[in-house]
Parts: structure tokens; sequence; C-alpha cells
């Protein structure tokens, strides 16, 4: 039942389970399935080129804690990382 529950809050089943099969943690696989701006193939600049303001929005919408105290270079590195 719980599997039932999980997949009805994923929005993007296809994709959640596509990076599962990659290996992909649960969380970090349903936050991209869930992100409704998730750029694909290299649409989007590199987050160096972001601003600050634009990476705290990503960092948020991603889920990151911490964020608040964080660095241009530390958002960054939460991202890619996280």
């Amino acid at each position: 039942m719980p599997d039932e529950d999980r997949m009805e809050q994923i929005k993007n089943e296809d994709q959640y389970e596509a990076l599962r099969d990659k290996g992909m943690s649960k969380e970090k696989a349903a936050r991209i399935a869930n992100s409704e701006n998730e750029a694909k193939g290299g649409k989007h600049k590199k987050y160096e080129e972001w601003t600050k303001s634009e990476l705290y929005d990503k960092v948020v919408e991603v889920g990151i804690e911490g964020r608040s105290k964080m660095s241009k270079d530390e958002l960054i590195d939460s991202l890619r990382n996280h």
C-alpha cells in the first residue's frame, strides 16, 4: 500500500521509474520526476551562469535544507550533489 500512495504523488511516473532503473534513490528520483521546471537534455544554462537568486529558487524547489546561509558556489554544489 505505501508504494501505491507514493506513486499517486509522482507527477511523471515514467521518468521516476527510468531514474530508479539507473540507480537513483527514491527521494531524488521523485524530486526530479515532480519538478515542473526540470530542463532536459542540457537545455538550461550552466549553474555558474545563473544568478544567486535563481540558484536559491531552484534549491527551494528541490527541497535542500540549510540553504539560507549558502554562498553561490555552495548552492551550485548542493544542486549537483543532492
